[in-house]
């Protein structure tokens, strides 16, 4: 059974004449009938009495009339369905992104992008580089912004882009100090730290031992949010992303060279191709580094890396 053969057979059920038919599907009436007959003989039975003048529906044809409108009106409704979701007023992006980054660069992106497709359902998970890798190679995200591992490898499933390399600073209560600061300073000196799991804490604890210490906690354990307001609170000063550090309000200060710094990559599946709403989500996100790199609205010490 055609799709072609029930519109013709539903043009002649509501016109009751097949040359009247035919001329409103725009088809030859020969070749409508051929159509109908080929209908009839794959169901096994007549769907119209054919007699001079007159044109009426069997039972069969009885019975196949509202099904076949049925069909017919999902057909279109899936056509309209996939066309829209092809044309963006539709459809889905499944984005996984650090915490650090849905308080820092996500909002931006997630404005722009829902300003343009509005029609466009946006699912945002937060969680470590880890679990977003996780989630990616399982199939749960669509695209994924990650924070890339120092020695360079990445998981051989997922196709990475580098964006950013952003430097982390020290953000405290009060008025900024001198302008930088370095590691070493931080010894004896006891820091709000982010629970296990934050690629910050990581490379924190990472460049205090490589300058020979461990450092002192005030208080761990916490989450962005809750890490900036103990700052707030004067318990302590912490390590945070510039990006983060720039809308704050807290007083910042630059580490002295090397530093502590990270890149940050956009992920998606490598051999999973995107939806058209996942690519456009990523074109939105590279537009926008790109322009905010062009404008100086990048925080400093943060470098696009992209071409």
């Amino acid at each position: 059974m055609q799709l072609q053969q029930l519109r013709y057979f539903l043009a002649v059920a509501e016109t009751r004449h097949f040359t009247r038919a035919a001329e409103a599907a725009h088809v030859a009436q020969p070749s409508l009938s051929q159509q109908i007959r080929a209908l009839e003989r794959e169901l096994g039975a007549e769907l119209f009495h054919r007699t001079r003048g007159n044109i009426a529906l069997t039972d069969a044809g009885d019975a196949l009339l509202p099904l076949a409108r049925r069909i017919l009106a999902d057909t279109e409704s899936a056509r309209l369905a996939v066309q829209e979701t092809v044309q963006l007023r539709r459809g889905r992006v499944r984005l996984g992104a650090p915490p650090s980054l849905c308080t820092s660069l996500v909002p931006d992106v997630l404005r722009v992008f829902r300003d343009r497709y509005p029609g466009v359902a946006l699912v945002v998970r937060e969680g470590g580089s880890r679990d977003l890798v996780g989630w990616l190679a399982a199939g749960e995200l669509d695209l994924a912004l990650t924070i890339t591992r120092p020695s360079g490898e990445q998981e051989p499933a997922l196709a990475v882009t580098e964006l950013l390399h952003e430097e982390l600073v020290l953000v405290a209560a009060g008025r900024p100090g001198r302008r930088k600061v370095r590691v070493t300073e931080l010894k004896g000196r006891p820091l709000v730290m982010f629970r296990e799991g934050y690629d910050v804490r990581e490379a924190t604890l990472a460049a205090c031992r490589a300058a020979g210490f461990e450092p002192e906690f005030a208080v761990e354990g916490g989450e962005m949010d809750a890490v900036l307001g103990f700052v707030r609170a004067g318990i302590g000063p912490a390590v945070v992303p510039g990006m983060v550090a720039a809308r704050s309000g807290l007083a910042v200060t630059a580490f002295a060279g090397p530093g502590l710094g990270r890149t940050i990559a956009v992920a998606q599946g490598h051999e999973v191709p995107l939806t058209r709403a996942a690519e456009a989500l990523r074109d939105t996100l590279l537009a926008h580094l790109r322009d905010a790199a062009r404008d100086g609205e990048l925080p400093p010490g943060t470098r696009l890396l992209l071409p």
